[in-house]
């Protein structure tokens, strides 16, 4: 089939290629020249065949929101947009209302696999009417994980795409894996603190490479920190700042909204917040507090720190 792909960076240029490897056509569009086929999207709609599948893979917010409003200003009825990207699920909802006014479909599919998708695959959750994710399922299989297979060789279908319920479920889906990344992703960052804290560990890396194998706690993701580690062994290279997507926020707002605790998750979300500051005022509050209630020494600031600007 034919795929119209806006958005060619780290993730969207390797969907295209996977798309393309497995025997579809992909017109891409892009702000970067050097990386697109056609050179905007009336040029991208017209190069395509009707009925027209075309996916958005530009950031959330106003620029996926501004892509899709100019999308459905171009396409025709039958035609379905999918947006690709970390969308908060509302916005979709939105969307889906403006295309069906146009009689336009509407998919969301959050998507996961990062800048290892293009060799491994992507896992894909998807929202949207049972028609529309038909019109784009070729793609679908084209970019999920091959099916694994058991002991006896037959194949297990079902792992690494699920077409999770109408619009919005997908976004909402990959939200709520997100913030079990950040949860995951602080309690291995904080027992390599622990492991590197102590004299007693000789062979940090080496410890959680051993984890990898054979442990209830071995993932993907420790794989990666594995590979971190064996590239900077004490990540001297790399500044302790995290930044978050959103994703962590929405997820931990939606757990308020239906009481459902999140404390491992809203824990690894604040500690993000956390790394962004260079000196806590939060802690400069416990340290006057401990000084004023037991006398206890205060590490008082150095003159050129005290000078440094905000």
């Amino acid at each position: 089939m034919q795929l119209g792909l806006i958005g060619l960076g780290k993730m969207g240029g390797n969907m295209a290629e996977r798309v393309r490897r497995a025997g579809h056509e992909v017109v891409g569009f892009d702000h970067h020249p050097e990386k697109r086929d056609v050179d905007s999207l009336p040029a991208l709609i017209e190069a395509l065949s009707a009925p027209r599948v075309v996916w958005v893979m530009v950031p959330a917010g106003e620029p996926t929101r501004a892509t899709v409003k100019e999308l459905a200003d171009l396409l025709s009825p039958g035609d379905v947009i999918v947006d690709g990207g970390n969308s908060k699920y509302t916005d979709d909802q939105v969307h889906d209302v403006l295309c069906r006014e146009k009689g336009i479909g509407y998919v969301d599919a959050g998507v996961s696999g990062g800048v290892w998708g293009l060799e491994n695959g992507y896992a894909l959750m998807v929202g949207g009417t049972k028609d529309d994710v038909a019109k784009v399922q070729p793609v679908f299989d084209a970019l999920k994980p091959p099916s694994p297979v058991d002991a006896s060789g037959q194949e297990m279908p079902g792992a690494g795409f699920v077409h999770a319920g109408p619009v919005g479920a997908g976004h909402f889906s990959k939200m709520v894996h997100n913030g079990i990344e950040y949860a995951m992703m602080q309690a291995y960052g904080e027992g390599y603190e622990l492991l590197a804290a102590v004299d007693l560990i000789e062979d940090v890396p080496g410890v959680v490479k051993s984890w990898t194998q054979g442990t209830v706690i071995r993932s993907w993701l420790l794989d990666l920190l594995v590979r971190a580690l064996e590239e900077d062994p004490a990540l001297e290279q790399i500044s302790g700042y995290a930044e978050d997507s959103g994703e962590g926020r929405w997820t931990v707002e939606q757990a308020i909204e239906n009481a459902v605790p999140m404390p491992a998750i809203a824990a690894s979300l604040f500690a993000r917040f956390s790394s962004r500051q260079t000196d806590s005022p939060t802690m400069k509050a416990v340290a006057a507090l401990r000084q004023q209630f037991g006398g206890h020494a205060v590490h008082a600031v150095q003159a050129q720190e005290a000078e440094r600007p905000a």
